[in-house]
């Protein structure tokens, strides 16, 4: 509300009311207003505290999922690595079969052309 908004209000309620009853309205208004702060802040703390159960679970929750993801995470980087290090070996055992095959059939062909 602005200034001439409150002006008006107070000389409708000094019309309607008088000059005598005003400070008494001001006085239970005001009383009404801590009352409706206690209340908002009274319903704002059991609200707090019958979440906090609520919210401390969610966390557990929460936590307890991140770790068995983190887990299952490492089970799978290591397992990868295992497959590719064993994929690596069986490659380089191939490899190096092939290798010693063609420098036996190469040694051969050497032996029977310069024979």
């Amino acid at each position: 509300m602005s200034g001439p908004e409150i002006f008006v209000i107070i000389i409708v309620a000094l019309l309607l009311f008088g000059a005598d009853k005003l400070p008494e309205i001001a006085k239970s208004l005001a009383k009404g207003m801590r009352e409706f702060k206690k209340a908002t802040d009274d319903i704002k703390q059991e609200f707090e505290t019958s979440t906090r159960d609520i919210r401390n679970d969610i966390n557990d929750v929460s936590s307890s999922i991140r770790k068995d993801v983190t887990n299952i995470s490492d089970n799978i980087t290591k397992d990868v690595n295992e497959a590719t290090d064993n994929l690596k070996k069986d490659v380089n055992g191939v490899s190096d079969s092939i290798k010693k095959d063609v420098n036996e059939v190469t040694d051969e062909y050497k032996y029977d052309y310069t024979d």
